[in-house]
């Protein structure tokens, strides 16, 4: 047959499959990718590599707190405008879009329950609340918790993730919740009550000065950032490199500022291990 005289074909073009968003979570350490339910079935922990993901609070709290056993304190507590903060955003719409995005009504969640049947009393923040940062709600939130657990004589866990501190949009209001929540601790301790303060990445500013750096344990995940400010405006106000890994969990480890790592997936049962020695 000879070539040219033959039909004309027109190339059918199939349009592949679009991968929904989110069903994939790529690892920031090993570049893994991990299956996103698997990942959250397995405490945001990377498959390959052990990386610690982001864990909001509710996830956490559920991870450490015997199912059934946690009540929530103080749960419709939320923020007001004290300063009428003006910005690209004002302190109300982030509010308002970080309420939606997070299911949460402020950056922290407290409450009592039991951890491998140990009546205590917990207080979790949550990065993805305007960074987990503090304003006057958490201060007060965290506070009460504490001294709920010196009223009942019961220990206290508080695990902080906070890469923002003290809250700007509140100024000098957000300031205060420091001394606030360092004083009801410092009531706990007279009291020879336990508190164990547990880092994750991030851990930084006025919150790493004030609540959670003043446990009787402190404790870390594994390659937590944590410090005051961060290491470029350490670097940039000195002039001067920083040592590789400066305000890693490993590095603060080595010099004395916490007193161990701990994985994730070992965290309930070093708890429960804490609380009964201690």
């Amino acid at each position: 047959m000879p070539l040219f005289g033959r039909k004309k074909y027109t190339l059918v073009s199939i349009k592949k499959k679009e991968i929904p968003k989110g069903l994939w979570t790529k690892c920031p350490e090993c570049e893994a990718l991990n299956y996103s339910k698997e990942l959250e079935s397995n405490q945001q922990l990377c498959q390959k590599c052990g990386w610690h993901f982001t864990m909001g609070a509710r996830q956490r709290i559920a991870s450490l707190i015997d199912e059934g056993t946690f009540q929530e304190m103080d749960e419709h507590m939320i923020s007001t405008d004290p300063l009428d903060f003006k910005g690209p955003k004002t302190y109300k719409q982030k509010i308002e879009a970080d309420q939606l995005a997070t299911g949460l009504l402020e950056a922290v969640i407290s409450g009592t329950g039991k951890l491998n049947k140990k009546q205590i009393v917990i207080a979790v923040t949550d990065s993805r609340f305007i960074m987990g940062s503090m304003g006057s709600v958490v201060g007060e939130k965290v506070s009460r918790a504490i001294e709920y657990a010196t009223a009942k004589k019961l220990p206290v866990i508080i695990i902080s993730g906070s890469g923002g501190g003290a809250r700007m949009y509140e100024g000098a209001i957000s300031l205060m919740q420091m001394a606030k929540t360092c004083a009801a601790l410092a009531k706990h301790g007279e009291a020879g009550l336990l508190h164990v303060s547990v880092l994750t990445n991030p851990t930084m500013g006025g919150i790493m000065a004030s609540f959670a750096g003043v446990g009787d344990v402190i404790i870390a995940e594994p390659k937590a950032l944590v410090g005051f400010a961060g290491p470029r405006v350490i670097e940039q106000t000195l002039r001067q490199k920083l040592p590789s890994g400066f305000q890693k969990s490993e590095f603060l480890l080595a010099h004395g500022l916490i007193d161990m790592i701990v994985d994730r997936a070992e965290l309930k049962s070093t708890l429960s291990r804490l609380i009964d020695y201690l």
